[in-house]
């Protein structure tokens, strides 16, 4: 835990930055990629979030998934999924390196006393009914305990960790739950992916992570802190920056210690080689309130926060959907090297809808130049763009389009060198439009490094189709134009950014495309 006490000494500079990144890894891998886990708590009543959480584990650990053996620990003993249960974690006749906690809180030092004589070297903590209700000095004695030996703690009162990548899953939320007879999926779990999530709180992770899974949006992994006594955003950004399933970084904090000096201090410096994507809790009074008796936090200044996201070079975020849209853009475009868009539409309300809300955000719709001008009047003649089409900027190549139309006014938007990311609104209705039309637009776009992000609107099968198909390319795809439109705002942020950095140059030569 040092090198929190350090970050205040020295000049974060990217070697000492990257030095830090080797201490934390250590010190946290066993978070992530554990040889042993004991769930202490482990429960034989199916209600329980001890028997959801051992067998979850069990199941993965048996599949392969997690590389680890899981071993239950109960203090009335007996057996669980054809697995003994131990007494304490000192009868486990095994290393353990990983403990899940599920017991009471007033039993929670008890065990962390044991893990620490067990050799246990980071904790799991889910137990809640410490500070965030009053109980500080419960908690105190868990921190107090896990220092003495050395025991890196995620929790107390939260969900822990979900890693698609290596299998671990410490949430206690079970997937299905019958209603009528029937089994619905109520706890989804998202496919592998590139984002690692940090959330403060728990249940509006779960809500996320829920959205990620029916959006088809990848995890890398899924942090849940709760009362965060010990493992906090600084760890989980240094463990980010040498991961390689880690693209972006969300976070949703509500608690004013969380943007400290050493954060931003530590975040400004990632920021370079990773986005981090930010969504404050407890904006309002009313917000604020309830983030106080949420997690025991004070909310803070919300200009303090803004003044703390901004030099951290993290983007701020305005609601859920923004967090989510934002951070899908990241994950698959790079960032953008200024503010000027184009927008390709087949359909002209929705190029419009599109520049108005452009508009709103801070990015230029600039009028089309003459060079790009030319170039779509020549495709024009050629006939491969309709003669009724319109090159404003919205450049609409109307419901008459074909697969070729918007390929070449992609094209010749990208090659243009005043504009800096590209628009594409595919609405999938004209009948000249072939199933192939996403493939042959992503053939285009593959040739640039200039971010493109699209729209299809429809909640019918073929726009569900066309988006899915854009997102399994790599292009991400919205059912709205203003929602594209905030997506595409996000690269233009993180590259004015890097820019002022003077990192974007570096960052655009190590970017490479995800698909």
């Amino acid at each position: 835990m040092s090198y929190k006490a350090d970050l205040d000494k020295v000049e974060l500079t990217p070697e000492k930055l990257k030095e830090f990144s080797d201490i934390a890894r250590e010190q946290l891998r066993a978070f992530f990629e554990p040889r042993s886990i004991a769930v202490i708590g482990a429960s034989r009543d199916v209600n329980s979030p001890g028997w959801v959480a051992f067998k979850i584990l069990l199941e993965n650990s048996r599949s392969g998934l997690l590389k680890a053996k899981v071993y239950g620990v109960n203090i009335k003993g007996g057996e669980l999924f054809g697995e003994p249960l131990y007494k304490s974690i000192l009868d486990v006749p095994d290393e353990v390196d990983h403990a899940v906690i599920l017991v009471p809180a007033k039993y929670v030092p008890g065990a962390m006393e044991e893990c620490g004589k067990k050799g246990v070297k980071v904790a799991t903590i889910i137990s809640a009914g410490f500070s965030e209700i009053g109980n500080v000095e419960l908690e105190n004695k868990v921190v107090e305990t896990a220092r003495r030996y050395n025991i890196r703690i995620i929790g107390p009162n939260g969900l822990g960790v979900f890693d698609p990548w290596n299998g671990v899953d410490t949430m206690f939320l079970p997937y299905h739950k019958s209603l009528n007879g029937k089994e619905l999926l109520a706890c989804p779990r998202p496919k592998k992916g590139y984002i690692m999530f940090i959330s403060q709180s728990g249940a509006l992770g779960v809500a996320v992570l829920d959205y990620m899974y029916g959006e088809g949006i990848g995890l890398s992994k899924f942090i849940s802190y709760g009362n965060k006594v010990d493992v906090d955003e600084i760890d989980m950004l240094l463990w980010a920056l040498k991961d390689p399933t880690i693209r972006v970084v969300m976070i949703y904090i509500e608690g004013i210690k969380a943007l400290g000096r050493a954060l931003v201090k530590v975040a400004r410096e990632f920021s370079k080689y990773k986005p981090i994507v930010l969504l404050k809790g407890g904006k309002t009074k009313a917000g604020a309130r309830a983030v106080a008796s949420h997690t025991a936090s004070l909310a803070g200044d919300i200009k303090v926060y803004e003044a703390a996201v901004e030099k951290m070079g993290a983007i701020w975020t305005n609601d859920l959907m923004e967090f989510l849209d934002v951070s899908k853009a990241l994950v698959y475009q790079p960032p953008a090297a200024g503010e000027n868009i184009a927008i390709v539409t087949d359909g002209g309300g929705a190029g419009i809808l599109a520049s108005d809300k452009a508009e709103q955000v801070g990015l230029i719709v600039p009028p089309t130049s003459d060079k790009l001008l030319e170039k779509l009047r020549k495709a024009q003649e050629r006939g491969i763009i309709p003669s009724v089409a319109t090159f404003a900027n919205p450049i609409d190549i109307s419901g008459s389009a074909s697969d070729e139309s918007y390929v070449a006014a992609i094209e010749a938007a990208l090659e243009e060198d005043s504009i800096d990311a590209v628009l594409v609104i595919a609405l999938h209705h004209p009948p000249l439009l072939s199933a192939k039309f996403v493939d042959k637009i992503i053939e285009a776009i593959k040739k640039y490094k200039k971010p493109v992000v699209a729209v299809d609107i429809g909640g019918a099968g073929m726009a569900t189709w066309v988006r899915d198909r854009f997102d399994e390319l790599g292009v991400p795809s919205y059912p709205t134009p203003e929602r594209g439109i905030i997506a595409l705002k996000g690269l233009v942020s993180y590259g004015a950014f890097l820019k002022k950095v003077k990192a974007f140059d570096e960052f655009i030569q190590r970017w490479k495309p995800v698909i």
